[in-house]
């Protein structure tokens, strides 16, 4: 089982499978992908992460339905925007937030 359960919701499949494939380059991190809102509930619902990512095409509206959803479900999962960039910055990005915590 992975140390870091990653969430990640975009709505560009291409995108969304890059940013999975690079979590899972990481040694001990699982990524799950999602790309819609609803996705992103019921994935919250079932399993535990530590980190949501929010990534391509998530507009300002998604965005507070999410952080709030994981204030009232999961209040101790970390909730960050990534811009997009290189393997290196996304790992730094996640390996920031989750220091965070």
């Amino acid at each position: 089982m992975a140390d870091v359960n990653i969430l990640v919701l975009a709505d560009h499949a291409e995108i969304l499978g890059t940013i999975i494939r690079l979590i899972h380059k990481n040694e001990g991190w699982s990524g799950t992908g999602v790309a819609g809102y609803d996705q992103a509930e019921e994935a919250l619902k079932k399993n535990k992460f530590d980190l949501v990512l929010l990534g391509v095409g998530v507009d300002d509206e998604a965005e507070a339905r999410i952080l709030r959803l994981c204030e009232s479900i999961a209040p101790e999962t970390v909730c960050m925007r990534h811009y997009g960039g290189g393997s290196g910055l996304l790992s730094s990005e996640i390996q920031h937030a989750l220091a965070q915590r």
